[in-house]
């Protein structure tokens, strides 16, 4: 008897990747970690890794310890070009496209608190009459994090363009 792995969940908007199953996604995850460690002793930061696969994403967060100076490192720029780094170390070891997402001293929950002032604005425009509201273009995470934030809010939103200047317009409900 056959069984099949489990799979976690994978967003199949582009369609051209298979979902990972939570083994390969823990894979991930493990030479992530060993990336990261070794750029956190080159760089002479203190941190502590935790990995965690959600949605069928391996997350890897790096945390200050006590005295730690992560926050060198925390910048959403900075976490975004770690994490495109990241991502092509993976891929490079396991030969798979990884989607992970990185984390630095709580660099994901200050970049959704920025997205949130960021819709409430362009709801802000809505409400005094436009039509639709632009916002700029950023990478496909932080657009489904903006999707969800418009939902939230009872709008709607859709993402349109290609590439690096994809970008989410909200209008009413």
């Amino acid at each position: 008897m056959t069984s099949t792995p489990d799979y976690a969940p994978v967003d199949t908007a582009r369609g051209d990747r298979e979902p990972a199953s939570v083994e390969q996604l823990e894979e991930e995850g493990d030479v992530a970690a060993d990336f990261l460690e070794g750029l956190l002793d080159i760089a002479d930061i203190d941190g502590d890794l935790d990995l965690d696969v959600r949605g069928g994403r391996a997350y890897v967060s790096v945390e200050a310890p006590e005295g730690g100076s992560v926050d060198l490192i925390a910048h959403p720029d900075t976490v975004q070009a770690l994490q495109e780094l990241t991502r092509i170390a993976v891929q490079n070891r396991t030969g798979r496209f990884s989607r992970l997402i990185l984390d630095v001293g709580g660099s994901r929950d200050t970049r959704q608190r920025q997205l949130a002032t960021l819709v409430d604005r362009a709801i802000d425009r809505l409400e005094e009459g436009a039509s639709q509201a632009s916002l700029p273009a950023m990478s496909s995470y932080e657009r489904k994090l903006v999707h969800d934030i418009v939902a939230e809010r009872g709008f709607v939103s859709e993402s349109y363009g290609e590439g690096a200047d994809r970008h989410t317009v909200i209008r009413r409900a």
